[in-house]
């Protein structure tokens, strides 16, 4: 298992916070103004945001963690919340947060419990990509085939999202199959505008494993 499989979680949101320790102020006090609001989803999309920007911090990341750690996951919006900053906090730590790993695919699990249609199966990605990046061993219900499978299903599902191809593509590739990949990569360089930042270098790192591509590259991707 190597750090770099867990960052690529991305999926994939610190080491497991001990019980005693309270994160008592995030970096970005607009994360407790969220969190104030009593949201878990709420929280999450105001991670993200920090995230997309270059801003977020650890203790960011550690902060809504705690948050959604004392709310209900009792519907599909709140369980994919705690999976996504779940997986966000693994994102950061690396191997050192890797006792994490089954509390993202039990969270997952249960956000597509509730409602697999959700943000047009946005646990259904985060649970696939988990599957396929992070080391069996984590896991309790899935390996790798199951999340080619899932990932290959919301693909299908939504064919317009840009990011669903992207994590298909890195699927096949993790799983060295890099020639299926390659129609998914030349959509994801064709709808790069909807892509974000973090997403886009995924997509620049998967050209260089990827086989000869169907499609030419952009003058900026050569």
């Amino acid at each position: 298992m190597t750090d770099s499989r867990l960052t690529r979680l991305g999926l994939l949101a610190l080491a497991a916070l001990p019980a005693c320790m309270t994160v008592r102020a995030p970096t970005h006090p607009e994360l407790a103004t969220v969190a104030a609001q009593g949201t878990s989803l709420g929280l999450s999309d105001a991670l993200e945001t920090l995230i997309a920007s270059g801003e977020d911090t650890s203790t960011d990341r550690a902060y809504a963690l705690q948050g959604v750690r004392e709310r209900p996951a009792d519907t599909a919006q709140e369980a994919y919340a705690r999976a996504a900053i779940t997986g966000r906090v693994v994102q950061a730590k690396g191997l050192r947060g890797a006792t994490l790993v089954p509390e993202i695919e039990f969270y997952a699990q249960r956000s597509r419990e509730l409602d697999p249609n959700f943000r047009g199966g946005a646990a259904t990605v985060l649970l696939g990509t988990l599957y396929v990046i992070a080391p069996a061993t984590l896991l309790k219900d899935g390996d790798s085939e199951t999340g080619l499978e899932l990932l290959e299903e919301v693909t299908t599902a939504h064919p317009e999202v840009a990011q669903n191809h992207l994590r298909l593509a890195e699927a096949y590739v993790t799983l060295h199959d890099p020639e299926p990949a390659g129609p998914h990569i030349c959509f994801c360089l064709e709808h790069q505008s909807e892509l974000r930042a973090e997403d886009q270098r995924l997509l620049k790192g998967l050209l260089d494993d990827a086989a000869p591509l169907p499609c030419d590259l952009p003058a900026d991707a050569q």
